[in-house]
C-alpha cells in the first residue's frame, strides 16, 4: 500500500513526543516504563544533529505549540490525535485529566473526536453498560485508522506497547470502571487495537529493511 502520510518533520516529531509525554504525565501515574522510554527518546534526539534542540525537550507542551506544528495538515492532525488517544489508553486507564489534555489539543487544532465525545457523554451520564461492549465500537473503528507512516513513530509504538500481556487490572474511562482485565488480557476491549497497532508498526519497520528482532 502506498503511504498517504508524510513523515514528521524534525520539529513536528519533537512536538509529537512532547505531546504524548504531556498526556502520560496528566493523570499523575507516570510509570517507570514510560519514564525510561521518554528519557531514552529525548536523549537520542539531543544527540542527533538533524533535530533542532529546544530549550527543554522534556517539558510539557501547550495546545498552542501543537497547533503551530500540525495546523493545516488534516491527515497529520487526525493521525496525531489517534496516537494521543492510544497513548492515554495504553495502560487501561483513560482518565479525566488525560481527556482534558486531549480535548485542549482538539480545540487548538479545530477538531472534534466524535466517537470519543459520544462515549464520554454515555460514561459521564452513567449510561455506559460494560455488558454491551459494542458501545466502544465507534472508538475502536476510529483508532483502527491510525496510519503508520514514520519509522520513529513505529519504533516508539513498538517500545510503548509490550510484546507480552500485562497483569490483571481494571480498565477505567473518565474515572469509571468499564471493564476488568484478567491475566488473559485478550478481554481488554482495546486489546485488538493495541496489538494491531504494534503489529502494523513492526511490519512498517520490516518492510523498510529494519531488524525488528529486538522488539519481538
Amino acid at each position: 500500500m502506498v503511504d498517504t502520510f508524510k513523515p514528521y518533520s524534525p520539529q513536528q516529531f519533537q512536538v509529537w513526543l512532547r505531546a504524548l509525554k504531556t498526556i502520560a504525565l496528566a493523570d499523575g501515574d507516570y510509570s517507570e516504563h514510560e519514564r525510561e522510554l521518554f528519557h531514552e527518546l529525548f536523549e537520542e534526539l539531543s544527540r542527533n544533529p538533524e533535530f533542532p534542540v529546544e530549550q527543554d525537550l522534556e517539558a510539557p507542551i501547550t495546545a498552542e505549540e501543537v497547533a503551530t506544528a500540525f495546523g493545516g495538515d488534516l491527515p497529520l492532525i487526525q493521525n496525531f490525535l489517534r496516537t494521543a488517544v492510544m497513548m492515554a489508553m495504553a495502560d487501561g486507564h483513560y482518565s479525566q485529566s488525560e481527556d482534558g489534555v486531549i480535548q485542549s489539543f482538539c480545540r487548538a487544532l479545530g477538531q472534534d473526536i466524535h466517537p470519543l465525545a459520544e462515549l464520554r457523554m454515555k460514561v459521564q451520564a452513567s449510561a455506559y453498560d460494560e455488558q454491551h461492549p459494542s458501545l466502544l465500537s465507534p472508538v475502536k473503528d476510529w483508532l483502527d485508522h491510525l496510519d503508520i507512516h514514520d519509522d520513529r513513530m513505529a519504533r516508539f509504538i513498538c517500545r510503548l506497547i509490550p510484546s507480552q500481556c500485562p497483569f490483571e487490572r481494571d480498565v477505567m474511562l473518565f474515572g469509571r470502571k468499564v471493564a476488568h482485565i484478567p491475566a488473559m488480557c485478550k478481554i481488554n476491549p482495546f486489546y485488538d487495537q493495541l496489538v494491531g497497532l504494534r503489529f502494523r508498526s513492526l511490519s512498517f519497520l520490516a518492510d523498510h529493511g529494519e531488524d525488528i528482532s529486538s522488539y519481538c
